[in-house]
Parts: C-alpha cells; sequence; structure tokens
C-alpha cells in the first residue's frame, strides 16, 4: 500500500485536519481516499454538534439579559474577550449573528479544553459546558 502526497492533500482538504491525522487516517483504510475522509468526518461533526449546543446556551443566557462580555478561555488565559451589549447584539428581538459566529469559530478553531464564560454586568461569572 502506498500513500502519496496527493491522497494526503486530498484528505486534509476534505476534513480539514493536519498532515499527520491524514496520513494515519489513509494508513487505518489502506490508502482509500474516501474511507479515510469517512473515517475522520464522525470526530468533526461530534465537534460542530457541541459547539452548536454551547453557542445555544450562550444564546438563552444572552436572551436573559445581564451578559456584559463572553471570554474563551483555556486554563486561566483569555483568548477571545468579545462584549455583548444592545448596540452589538441587536435586541433581544433579532440577535445579530456576527458576535455568535466570532465565538463558534473561535471555539471551533481552538478546540477542546476552552471553556465559554459569561462575565455578567453585575460582576459575576457563568460558564457554559
Amino acid at each position: 500500500m502506498e500513500i502519496t502526497l496527493e491522497a494526503v492533500e486530498q484528505v486534509m482538504e476534505q476534513t480539514g485536519v493536519d498532515y499527520k491525522a491524514a496520513k494515519e487516517a489513509l494508513l487505518d483504510n489502506d490508502g482509500d481516499v474516501e474511507a479515510a475522509i469517512k473515517s475522520i468526518q464522525p470526530a468533526t461533526s461530534d465537534l460542530s454538534e457541541d459547539i452548536k449546543s454551547m453557542m445555544d446556551k450562550l444564546k438563552k443566557k444572552v436572551e436573559e439579559g445581564n451578559v456584559d462580555r463572553v471570554q474563551i478561555k483555556k486554563d486561566d488565559e483569555v483568548l477571545l474577550s468579545v462584549p455583548l451589549n444592545v448596540g452589538i447584539v441587536g435586541g433581544i428581538v433579532g440577535l445579530a449573528t456576527a458576535p455568535f459566529a466570532l465565538i463558534a469559530g473561535s471555539l471551533a478553531a481552538f478546540g477542546f479544553g476552552c471553556r465559554l464564560v459569561i462575565l455578567k454586568k453585575d460582576g459575576t461569572t457563568d460558564e457554559i459546558v
């Protein structure tokens, strides 16, 4: 079984994984590109489902009000901090998608091990798990 660079690149493009993960998937699937892609995609879809769930929880908290800022933290380091005020969010009726898309994209980029923390106007915090 020969794993070509072209096959590795094709798996990388289709799934968004790095070189090592693409090559391992090809090795596990005897060089079959389609099987390698299918073996990687369930893990990727699980990630997107978890992020979607977190974003739904975040939107509910914002609708409840009293949210000042949302932070993505890894350990104690703040990776992203997004202010959420009425001007940005656009009111409860018409929630703007831009801040939420930014947060969801950041969660996907930074991966798991990150926490989504809500800073409230009264100074308290909530963590979305």
